[in-house]
């Protein structure tokens, strides 16, 4: 399978890649940067990233941690007989002046709490329902 992986950065990690997308962000005056190729399989595990970046920031400032940027990848594979996801790989970059077990303390309130992850790890019903209109 080609490589599914995605970034998403923001503050001082945010990517300056002219192929990368930015989009307006809560967080972060510069926005968030993301780059991932337009698939099925590529948008998924940019949920997951896209989710955990907004909450590592959410969870530092609840937490009293200073960020200074944020950088998560996010990666999986699929079985090409079933296209069932084999699962998703998420690393994070923290910058932030604060020590190692403060950053460490936030990833790990982040992964306990984000909620993309939470609910693919839990699994969920996927159902189409007819569009409006066309009942």
């Amino acid at each position: 399978m080609d490589d599914l992986g995605v970034t998403v950065s923001a503050g001082s990690y945010r990517s300056t890649d002219p192929e990368a997308v930015h989009f307006p962000h809560r967080w972060s005056d510069e926005g968030v940067a993301v780059q991932a190729a337009f698939t099925g399989a590529h948008l998924l595990h940019l949920s997951a990233a896209g989710c955990v970046l907004n909450d590592v920031y959410r969870e530092a400032q609840r937490l009293g941690v200073a960020v200074a940027g944020v950088r998560v990848s996010a990666t999986g594979d699929f079985d090409t007989d079933t296209w069932v996801s084999q699962g998703i790989t998420y690393s994070v970059e923290v910058d932030s002046p604060a020590g190692a077990d403060d950053v460490a303390g936030v990833l790990e309130a982040v992964d306990q709490v984000a909620e993309i992850p939470r609910a693919i790890r839990a699994g969920a019903t996927v159902r189409r329902v007819p569009a409006a209109g066309q009942e």
